[in-house]
């Protein structure tokens, strides 16, 4: 049976292809709602970034890299709540069938030539041959992906509600100097407690969890072109090289270099 494009977008219950990532698809469409899939999908920007918020996790996929959902994992697909840059040309896909079964999110690193095959698959029928050119190049694809190194900015969110109302305040005011200590006495917690509980339910200590928060805090601030002396002290930095090497360490690029790549212009039409 022959799909349309509307009947793609609003009644798909299982793939065309192994591959699949016309433009016209769900998976180039941001859904905030929490949703899930009985596939898996590769959510990419092929300009600016997106997040993906799990139960467990917020993982923000910055320029040149994209975040892995395996099938049946409840997630929000999120861009910036300030800019309107951002370009969808993600791919669900048959991952058993591809030999891509990993069974948790990750953050991958897109290659240049991941890139444009990502790119072109949005331009391919609904239905392609699969044993002709483009059955050929989703096969490149896949091995592609095969390939591709974690390379993520994850943010681990825990399910203490204790922990949870730290990690929202943290979150919500990433300039506040408040240290582990004013959370403890609030929370009638020990900081040995609250420090464990840090470490047991994020894999991260206080410190670093919240560096992470601010520097994801940081990310629409750039995008959208603010100074880079204003946004490293609205995330608060009272340096901006201690800013600037944060990001650097966490991100692999300066601040400078990610706003700079997140306004890149993609010739195609926006989703």
């Amino acid at each position: 049976m022959k799909h349309s494009r509307t009947d793609i977008k609003t009644t798909l219950r299982r793939l065309p292809r192994p591959v699949y990532g016309n433009i016209d698809s769900q998976s180039n469409i941001l859904i905030p709602r929490h949703h899930k899939h009985t596939w898996a999908q590769l959510s990419y920007a092929t300009q600016g970034y997106l997040q993906v918020w799990t139960p467990n996790a917020r993982f923000v996929a910055l320029p040149q890299r994209a975040v892995w959902i395996p099938a049946g994992v409840p997630h929000q697909v999120r861009q910036s709540s300030l800019t309107s840059h951002t370009i969808i040309r993600s791919l669900y896909l048959d991952a058993a069938t591809l030999g891509l079964d990993w069974p948790a999110c990750r953050v991958l690193a897109v290659s240049p030539l991941l890139h444009e095959l990502i790119r072109q698959f949005s331009t391919l029928p609904i239905e392609y041959d699969p044993d002709g050119p483009d059955g050929r190049l989703a096969r490149v694809l896949a091995d592609q992906l095969a390939i591709s190194q974690d390379a993520g900015l994850i943010l681990p969110w825990p399910t203490d509600p204790r922990l949870q109302s730290v990690c929202r305040q943290l979150q919500s005011h990433p300039d506040s100097a408040l240290g582990l200590g004013a959370f403890s006495r609030r929370l009638g917690l020990s900081d040995k407690t609250l420090t464990r509980l840090f470490q047991q339910q994020t894999g991260l200590g206080f410190r670093l969890w919240r560096q992470r928060a601010r520097l994801v805090h940081a990310l629409p601030l750039l995008e959208r072109g603010d100074r880079i002396t204003d946004v490293a002290l609205a995330c608060g930095y009272d340096s901006l090289s201690s800013f600037i090497a944060a990001f650097r360490a966490h991100t692999g690029v300066t601040p400078r270099a990610f706003a700079a790549g997140a306004r890149e212009d993609e010739p195609s039409a926006h989703s």
